[in-house]
């Protein structure tokens, strides 16, 4: 009888001791789970987080450099068009420049009135027998149909046959009134290509040499005047040096 209590207690010693053990492993176990799922769940965490890190950086310098790039592309456009600008208005103020020389050279320049090859043959003040008085004029040899230029721009006041007026020795012949006062001719022409009346330029063709009126040869006759007449002439290689024309 003693012997079966003892051996009750025995049992329940060992099964109370199994339950214990079995519990104490279930929730060590349990808890070595949990512990490993939190570890696994912050391991995740970090990579994430790590990851996420990662390409927020890599994105905002990518930002960053393509608006570096995009203020660099700007600027240098903008030093383009200012540098564009400034040879623009270079550029138009040398134009301007040039304009106003060419538009004074042309007011104030005056030229030859022959500008092929010439010889120059009786001259002002000369005298000779195919003239009543001192020659008027100077005369340049050149063959016929040898273009003759006005020597300065204006308004041609006479222009034909018989002297355009002033008689038959000068033969076909055109007198031109210049806006400083003075008056250019041309005589014993061949053709004649302007009218009384016309507007020339510098250097415009008005005529052709020939041998008309009392002429011994081809020639033109070129004389500077005070007037529009015969009798007004003035020396005109002084006159045409004065304006820095020589012959």
């Amino acid at each position: 009888m003693a012997m079966s209590r003892t051996t009750n207690r025995a049992k329940t010693y060992t099964t109370a001791l199994a339950a214990g053990l079995g519990a104490t492993m279930a929730l060590g176990a349990g808890t070595a789970i949990a512990a490993a799922k939190a570890e696994a769940g912050a391991a995740q965490h970090d990579i994430f987080a790590t990851s996420t890190a990662s390409s927020l950086a890599k994105s905002t310098k990518a930002q960053a450099d393509a608006h570096r790039k995009a203020a660099a592309a700007a600027e240098k456009a903008q030093q383009r068009a200012a540098e564009a600008k400034k040879r623009a208005a270079e550029a138009k103020k040398r134009a301007a420049q040039k304009a106003a020389r060419d538009a004074k050279r042309l007011e104030v320049s005056w030229v030859k009135p022959i500008a092929d090859k010439y010889q120059l043959s009786a001259s002002y003040g000369k005298a000779g027998g195919r003239w009543a008085h001192n020659h008027s004029g100077q005369d340049f040899a050149v063959n016929v149909g040898t273009p003759i230029q006005a020597v300065h721009k204006g308004t041609v006041v006479k222009a034909g046959p018989n002297g355009a007026g002033d008689g038959p020795a000068y033969g076909n012949a055109i007198v031109i009134r210049h806006d400083n006062g003075a008056y250019s001719q041309y005589a014993h022409l061949s053709q004649v290509d302007v009218k009384p009346g016309q507007q020339v330029q510098t250097g415009q063709t008005i005529a052709k040499s020939g041998n008309s009126g009392n002429s011994s040869g081809p020639h033109l006759h070129f004389e500077i005047r005070q007037g529009p007449s015969y009798g007004s002439s003035v020396d005109p290689v002084s006159a045409m040096r004065a304006v820095g024309v020589s012959f």
